[in-house]
């Protein structure tokens, strides 16, 4: 009746382990993602392509035409968040399936926990009892726990629903 809590951002996370009885954090494991601090700028070295709106027509100069970088929401700099995020729920999966956990909580701010939803599957967002949309990953396990709901330390939590 042990419950996992998360607590993750684009570059790192730790992961603590909470009792019932008790209720002391055990701090389980962490992961850390040195890419996850450079700037999209070091990920790569060329421009985005270029795109022209449509092909010049007759009596046009070929370079005539209006054209564009191509953009997108895919920087390189989420790509490397939205890969994170997968390690993280892989290491939560392997740690479900080893039965390790009845329950989690997920302490992450809201930007990046939208991306940790997304590469769940649905038995592991299942066991979540708690959300905390709130980035506290540099804050003292004393600063955590006061974010925490008193029934993450109570076994009611960690029945199914």
């Amino acid at each position: 009746m042990t419950t996992r809590i998360v607590l993750a951002d684009q570059a790192e996370a730790r992961f603590y382990d909470i009792e019932p009885i008790g209720g002391d954090l055990r701090r389980v494991g962490e992961m850390s993602d040195p890419k996850a601090r450079l700037h999209d700028r070091d990920f790569k070295s060329d421009r985005p392509g270029r795109v022209f709106d449509h092909a010049a027509s007759a009596g046009q100069r070929r370079g005539s035409v209006a054209h564009h970088s191509t953009g997108g929401e895919e920087t390189p700099k989420r790509h490397e968040a939205l890969a994170f995020a997968s390690r993280i729920v892989h290491s939560l999966e392997t740690a479900r399936n080893a039965h390790e956990f009845t329950g989690l909580v997920l302490i992450v701010g809201p930007r990046f926990l939208g991306m940790l939803r997304g590469a769940m599957p649905k038995p592991l967002t299942d066991l979540i009892v708690i959300e905390v949309v709130k980035d506290l990953m540099h804050e003292s396990e004393d600063a955590i726990r006061a974010h925490l709901p008193v029934t993450v330390f109570s076994a009611k939590a960690h029945l199914p629903t």
